[in-house]
C-alpha cells in the first residue's frame, strides 16, 4: 500500500509531464525525417511508448521504438536491442528511462548507443534524482527531485495508472 504523502507524481501529473516531453523531443527532432525512442526495459520501455504515444498524435513524425535490454545490476554484461544498429545508424536517438539516478544505467546503454554514428543523441527521464556519479544529465526530464541516497523513487505502471512515489 503506497502512502499518500510519499506520492511524487500522479497519473494526471504523469500524463502531463509525458505530453511535455513529447512537445520537447518534438521542437528539438521536427526537422528530421525519422527519430528512435529507445526505452531502456522494463520502466524506461513503458514510458517511452507513451511518449511515442503523443508523438503520434501531435506530430507526422516517422518514429521507431527501441527496446533497450541491460542488466542493472551487472551493466558490463552486453546490451541489447530489439532492431538491428543499422536502423537507427545516422539518426535522432532518443534514449528514455523512468528515474535517474546515478546515471549508471544511462551511461552505459549510451555507450552501446555509441558503436555507431549517430545524427543526435539525448535522453528522457521522468524523473531526475540528482545523485549523478556519471557525467551524465536529462535532456528532458519530467521532474526534478532532490532527495536522500537512503530515499528510493519507484515509478508503477499499471494498466490504467502510472504512479510515482518515494519508498
Amino acid at each position: 500500500m503506497i502512502e499518500t504523502n510519499n506520492i511524487i507524481l500522479n497519473n494526471t501529473e504523469i500524463s502531463q509531464k509525458i505530453r511535455r516531453i513529447a512537445y520537447q523531443i518534438y521542437e528539438v527532432n521536427y526537422k528530421e525525417p525519422e527519430i528512435v525512442i529507445a526505452g531502456i526495459a522494463d520502466n524506461g520501455y513503458f514510458l517511452a511508448e507513451k511518449i511515442v504515444s503523443v508523438l503520434k498524435e501531435i506530430s507526422d513524425l516517422k518514429v521507431i521504438l527501441c527496446k533497450v535490454t541491460i542488466n542493472k545490476k551487472k551493466p558490463l554484461t552486453p546490451i541489447t536491442t530489439d532492431i538491428e544498429k543499422e536502423i537507427y545508424k545516422n539518426k535522432s536517438v532518443i534514449l528514455v528511462d523512468d528515474v535517474l539516478h546515478s546515471g549508471t544505467t544511462l551511461i552505459y546503454a549510451i555507450k552501446h548507443f555509441l558503436d555507431v554514428p549517430l545524427k543526435k543523441f539525448k535522453t528522457a527521464v521522468l524523473v531526475n534524482r540528482n545523485h549523478k556519479k556519471y557525467p551524465v544529465k536529462a535532456d528532458f526530464k519530467g521532474i526534478s527531485l532532490s532527495t536522500s541516497i537512503k530515499e528510493h523513487v519507484v515509478v508503477e505502471f499499471k494498466e490504467d495508472e502510472i504512479i510515482a512515489y518515494l519508498q
